[in-house]
């Protein structure tokens, strides 16, 4: 349904027609611009904010370093105002000018918009949030890359929620985007565990569970080690065997790579994340790494230390960096160097963001600085999205890191929570389901209410609580919502948009809170895609689970006898519920209808 608003001049960078927030701040700044000449109507934008306290929108006078005292600026302002379709009031506040939307066009146009955006899209998907900021940009996004071989390491665990909240964003903004799981497929550590699989292997246990196997087999063959230097004798040689092609070293690795793969794929379905491609290090040709080391020899960059091949970055404070050992075998910065060389040419990306912890900073900076030194026209192209650590990760009795131990154990408290209830449960189709996905949400939202450059140490208590900023709190205030249809029938379906009266809820300070916080939802995506930071989205989705609650007391939907009433707050709570789901949706949530 079209906006009834009265038509407004654009201003670049806005669009009213996926964020009706924008028509209400040009509006303001018209009137700013209007009455503080030569200030243009695009310079007034900028200086529109969000307010503070229960003002809608502020402006700061002294940022536009116009002449004169702000108290005769404001005056200019306040002096020539009348009341109209955006605005309802001015309020003067020392520097700063403080605007009140008109409640009732406010609450009015924010869920027409919601409304035609979730439900009347010509794609015929949800749309609300979306802009097209990227459109004809493709972005490939390299994350979680754990080690074929290994369990599923909390360590990964970041990396995975970070990337595929990326994947999400970067789609929601218009990019072609590309997911790449680049699996760490190779290196001695093969070599070691095909020597330790002659002696501790069993296609059996393999079939059963590939990961926990190798690993099994890895964890043994590495204590042998330790007693007889020969195993990494072995195991080099080995390696080295799979380096140079040799097909009756690659034949085991090759299974046991597909069956990692596989079971990686089941774990990640749990955690509600998918790929386009699964790659590897072991995918990366030999010729780029070989012409890397050529270009950068010619540019003088590359020293030799007893038969190892190391490039010079000490003038950029990035110390040496090694790009071949001794025996001739390549290390991971040769094959990170050639892979991006490999994807430029395959993809050519507008950006490649890599999701890799804090820790590796410096690797990082020096395989930029690297592929910048060889001239590619590209490499500014290439951007470290970085995380702090998750401390103290294990099972309650401190066992284990493994996140499906960790998945096990959180939805085996949930659903022992959700048993207490026995009607509620008894309503649930897949207790099990539900109480994994309350788990994995608390899980998720514990990782992503903080910024990501922080650590943060893990805490049970607070993630499987229903108090407090937790997931099972957010999981909770979505199915609230959702029960809302469910215990109203009788007003359903509700008549087009235009036929609700929307009147009463203009009344409501309630009513208002949650309009302008749902209306805001499109500038959360746009401020998150300029951070790369999934907390101001978790923020958000806190503070509207907030408005809500504070709600549900006062805008009652059962036994209002008032039917355009009802009818209206009940439009409210849907449109809530759309997009509070789509936000966790964003943070690759599945938000759940009953628990």
């Amino acid at each position: 349904m079209a906006s009834s608003l009265p038509s407004l001049p654009h201003v670049p960078g806005t669009d009213a027609s996926s964020c009706i927030l924008d028509a209400f701040r040009i509006a303001i700044a018209k009137r700013v611009s209007d009455a503080l000449p030569p200030l243009t109507l695009d310079q007034a934008y900028v200086g529109v904010d969000y307010g503070k306290k229960g003002v809608d929108f502020t402006v700061a006078l002294p940022r536009f370093r116009l002449p004169g005292k702000p108290d005769k600026l404001a005056a200019k302002v306040v002096s020539s105002f009348q009341p109209d379709d955006f605005v309802a009031s001015i309020t003067h506040d020392k520097q700063f000018l403080h605007f009140q939307l008109n409640n009732a066009n406010l609450i009015r146009e924010v869920l027409n918009q919601i409304h035609t955006l979730t439900y009347d899209n010509p794609t015929g998907k949800p749309s609300y949030g979306t802009n097209t900021s990227g459109a004809g940009k493709k972005v490939v996004i390299e994350f979680s890359s754990p080690n074929i071989a290994k369990s599923f390491h909390v360590g990964h665990l970041r990396s995975t929620i970070i990337g595929a909240f990326l994947v999400n964003l970067y789609k929601a903004c218009g990019w072609d985007v590309t997911s790449l799981n680049y699996l760490g497929d190779w290196g001695t550590q093969f070599g070691m565990i095909a020597v330790g699989f002659e002696k501790y292997g069993s296609q059996e246990e393999l079939q059963k569970d590939a990961i926990k196997h190798l690993y099994d087999v890895y964890v043994k063959v590495s204590r042998d080690a330790e007693s007889d230097p020969n195993v990494k004798v072995e195991a080099a040689q080995f390696f080295k065997r799979m380096e140079d092609g040799d097909e009756s070293a690659l034949v085991n690795w090759r299974v046991w790579r597909e069956l990692s793969v596989k079971k990686y794929i089941e774990e990640y379905d749990r955690l509600n994340v998918s790929f386009d491609r699964y790659t590897g290090e072991s995918e990366v040709g030999k010729e780029w790494q070989d012409k890397a080391l050529e270009q950068l020899d010619r540019l003088g960059l590359i020293t030799d230390a007893n038969g190892a091949k190391l490039v010079d970055l000490e003038k950029w404070k990035m110390g040496k960096a090694v790009l071949r050992k001794a025996d001739g075998t390549s290390i991971y910065l040769t094959r990170d160097i050639a892979g991006a060389i490999e994807r430029y040419e395959r993809y050519q990306f507008d950006k490649m963001i890599y999701v890799v912890a804090s820790q590796q900073d410096l690797h990082l900076s020096q395989f930029f600085k690297i592929l910048h030194l060889m001239g590619f026209p590209w490499a500014n192209r290439l951007e470290h999205v970085n995380y702090g650590l998750v401390l103290g990760m294990s099972t309650r009795k401190g066992t284990a890191v493994f996140l499906d131990q960790i998945i096990k154990e959180a939805s085996s408290v949930m659903h022992e929570q959700m048993r207490r209830n026995e009607d509620k449960y008894n309503a649930i189709e897949d207790p099990e389901m539900v109480s994994q996905e309350v788990g994995i949400t608390g899980i998720k939202i514990q990782d992503m209410a903080a910024k990501r450059i922080n650590n943060y140490t893990f805490n049970w208590d607070r993630m499987l609580s229903f108090e407090g900023d937790t997931g099972p709190y957010l999981q909770y205030a979505h199915v609230r919502l959702t029960s809302m249809e469910r215990k109203n029938p009788e007003l359903l379906p509700l008549p087009p948009p235009s036929q609700i009266d929307t009147s009463s809820l203009a009344e409501s300070t309630h009513a208002r809170d949650i309009a302008i916080l749902l209306g805001s939802y499109p500038d959360v995506v746009k401020t998150a895609m300029k951070t790369q930071e999934p907390s101001g989205v978790v923020t958000f989705a806190f503070r509207l689970s907030h408005a809500i609650s504070s709600a549900w007391e006062t805008l009652v939907v059962k036994g209002e006898k008032d039917l355009d009433k009802a009818r209206a707050r009940l439009w409210l709570y849907i449109c809530a519920r759309d997009v509070l789901g789509a936000a966790m949706r964003l943070l690759s949530i599945r938000p759940l209808e009953r628990m």
